[in-house]
Formats: C-alpha cells, sequence, structure tokens
C-alpha cells in the first residue's frame, strides 16, 4: 500500500517534465563521454568543452555560482586553482570553472567574483551558465532556495571521456587543486 503510494507521487511529480521531455539528466559517470556544451565568458567569448580537449586534459570545476551571493567556499577553491595554475600548465591541462546562476546581471556577478583573481592564468578560464543549460545537462542542478548546482570536479581527457569525478552534495566539500593534480597523468613531482 505505501509503495503504491510513492509510486503513484512519483509519478505525479516526473510525468509532466517527462512528457515535456525534461527528465533530469544523470550526471555523468566515470569512463563516459562528456556532453559537450557551449558556454561564453563573462565578457562574451564563446567556447566548447570540445575545443578545449583538443588541447588537452581538462578540469572541469562547477561552481555554486551566484546564489543571490558570492559562495566563499567557491571563492577559496578557485584561488586554490588560481594559485597551482602552473602546475595544471605543466600537465598539459586546463582548467574550466563553470559559474551557474539566475541569468539577470550574471555576468556582472562573475566579473565581481573574478575580480581578486584578475587576470586569470592564461590556462584558467570561467565561463557563466545563466540559464542552467550546463547544470541541468550535467545533472548538478540543486534546486533548493538560495542554491544553484552542486559542486562538481570532473576530468576529461583529450578524447572526451571523464576519467575522474567528484560531486559534492554540501557546499564545503571541494576538491583541491593538489588532490585533482594527483589524478593528472602528467603530474607527477607537481603536487
Amino acid at each position: 500500500m505505501l509503495m503504491n503510494r510513492f509510486s503513484t507521487i512519483v509519478l505525479v511529480l516526473f510525468s509532466p517534465l517527462v512528457a515535456l521531455g525534461q527528465a533530469p539528466a544523470a550526471t555523468p559517470k566515470v569512463g563516459q563521454a562528456a556532453p559537450n556544451f557551449s558556454l561564453s565568458t563573462p565578457t562574451g567569448q564563446s567556447l566548447t568543452l570540445a575545443s578545449l580537449t583538443e588541447k588537452g586534459t581538462v578540469a572541469l570545476i562547477v561552481l555554486r555560482g551566484y546564489p543571490g551571493y558570492q559562495c566563499p567556499y567557491c571563492v577559496r577553491q578557485v584561488h586554490d586553482f588560481v594559485q597551482s595554475a602552473n602546475k595544471f600548465a605543466a600537465a598539459g591541462a586546463q582548467v574550466l570553472l563553470v559559474y551557474p546562476g539566475p541569468p539577470a546581471d550574471l555576468d556582472q556577478h562573475a566579473k565581481e567574483f573574478l575580480a581578486k583573481q584578475n587576470p586569470l592564468p592564461q590556462n584558467v578560464t570561467l565561463v557563466i551558465d545563466p540559464d542552467y543549460a550546463f547544470t541541468n545537462q550535467y545533472g548538478l542542478r540543486w534546486d533548493a532556495p538560495n542554491e544553484t548546482a552542486y559542486p562538481a570536479t570532473f576530468l576529461i581527457d583529450r578524447k572526451g571521456v571523464i576519467f575522474f569525478s567528484k560531486v559534492s552534495q554540501e557546499h564545503g566539500d571541494r576538491t583541491t587543486a593538489s588532490s585533482v593534480l594527483s589524478q593528472l597523468p602528467n603530474a607527477q613531482g607537481l603536487r
């Protein structure tokens, strides 16, 4: 009886989404191809994941972005990766930071976020996700008050295949630059 009620509730909640083709996407796993996407920097420069993986490994870092304020955990994590940018470059890796949030003024909020980090090193790029297209595509939408995306890290090789993944269900549980460097085959001795 309880299971029938639960099944009915699930069916009622998700049927409209499935009917509209809006079923929540699954987060890509290690060994799977990373879904390609196109996002823009806060200044409007467009780039795709495929254009970055052509050049080498990509450390894809999904931030909380702008949930109504600048996330202090995001600031700390980005600073850590910026400080280690030369080690990522030596390992042949680029760091791509995704900054999601409500579309209104997201580019301006991202510029404010970067104020202490500018200019970013050449192998570190921040892109914005103002309509949550990427966040939804990767199954990372944290759909709760004052939330945007689950903090996540993916390492993607030249072929576009994910070889490391960590998705956090809380704000402070983030990857560090040294833990990500330890996963890179060309980073021995760089940590």
